[in-house]
């Protein structure tokens, strides 16, 4: 009865509510593939991936040319041993936000077969989480109103993108923290900076009296020295989330003492790349968050039951689909406000 018989894929197009931009991309669109697992019982699991060419070199029409492989490969298989799938999808590298959409969609066609939420078959650690909300690059002015509309709204974590021009993005950190005093701020600078400028982003928003909880992806991603330079000369902890695809480049960035954080985001990583690198920060004794690329609801649904499941991130970036002009909210979680609840 816990046997594949189909798999279907679904693109899906979401507009933002308004323009999104981050160091070197504007978006104010996106393609989604939502994943499909029937199982001979009639039990249906649900994934969904987010291509993303910038951090994965992903086209929505990869993936989608891939559905007929990806039929032939699981038809047949036990989703009761979704760790041999784990296992034969991890091939998918190419793929990740694919290999992650199909890996949600097994754990959750078992849930709905076995009648147990996701996040309680990987672990059931936590009921409750809070997410942050994220301030895009825009003029000054703009981004000021916005950290406080959303400081207004109840959030406590507020994102902030930076990258673009060190000067501005100085002095729009002055004025949201005037505006936002008891917030915690988590800035990423989308791989914007160099070495140099993001020491000196750091130091000047630190001698401004502002405490940073995590700086993001000062540098690009390739460079590990300049990550590494970055943390060793900044009084903010450091993130690798670019930098840090799967396993083996957190394996590298634990080696070369590079970085304080991980982010963790399932489309690049996949779940079971994912579950990997929170045993090995926790091993290493790194801090986590979790990202979003520009999942729906039904994505960002995936990051809230890993989230729920391990208990391993001290942020939670999950508000995609809060940007979303979506039909309908499809996630298998209450939200409420910066509140997000496991049934």
């Amino acid at each position: 009865m816990s046997k594949i018989v189909n798999v279907k894929f679904d693109v899906k197009h979401y507009k933002y509510d308004k323009p999104f931009h981050i160091t070197g991309s504007i978006s104010s669109e996106t393609r989604n593939v939502e994943v499909e697992v029937l199982l001979e019982s009639g039990a249906k699991g649900c994934g969904e991936a987010a291509p993303s060419f910038r951090v994965n070199g992903e086209k929505v029409e990869m993936l989608t040319a891939l559905e007929a492989y990806v039929r032939d490969l699981l038809v047949g298989l036990d989703v009761r041993q979704y760790r041999k799938i784990f296992e034969i999808t991890d091939k998918l590298f190419a793929v990740p936000s694919l290999k992650a959409a199909i890996q949600y969609a097994v754990l959750d066609a078992l849930g709905e077969e076995t009648d147990i939420h996701v996040y309680q078959l990987l672990g059931g650690a936590l009921k409750e989480i809070e997410t942050d909300k994220t301030v895009g690059i825009d003029t000054i002015e703009n981004r000021v109103r916005e950290a406080k509309k959303i400081f207004d709204s109840g959030f406590r974590v507020i994102k902030i993108k930076v990258g673009e021009n060190l000067k501005e993005d100085i002095e729009a950190m002055l004025e949201i923290y005037k505006v936002t005093k008891g917030a915690k701020y988590i800035v990423d600078a989308n791989m914007g900076y160099t070495p140099k400028q993001a020491v000196e982003f750091a130091q000047q928003v630190y001698r401004a009296g502002i405490d940073i909880a995590v700086y993001e992806q000062p540098v690009v991603w390739s460079d590990i020295e300049g990550l590494k330079f970055v943390r060793f000369h900044v009084p903010f902890p450091v993130a690798a989330d670019e930098s840090a695809k799967t396993k083996f480049d957190v394996m590298r960035l634990i080696r070369e003492e590079a970085v304080d954080y991980v982010n963790i985001k399932l489309m690049k990583s996949g779940i079971s790349d994912a579950l990997s690198i929170v045993e090995l920060a926790r091993s290493a004794n790194l801090r986590l968050m979790i990202g979003c690329m520009s999942e729906s609801s039904v994505g960002i649904n995936q990051s809230v039951h890993f989230a729920l499941g391990t208990g391993a991130f001290d942020f939670h970036d999950l508000d995609s689909h809060l940007m979303l002009q979506e039909p309908e909210f499809r996630g298998k979680f209450i939200q409420n406000g910066a509140k997000i609840i496991g049934y």
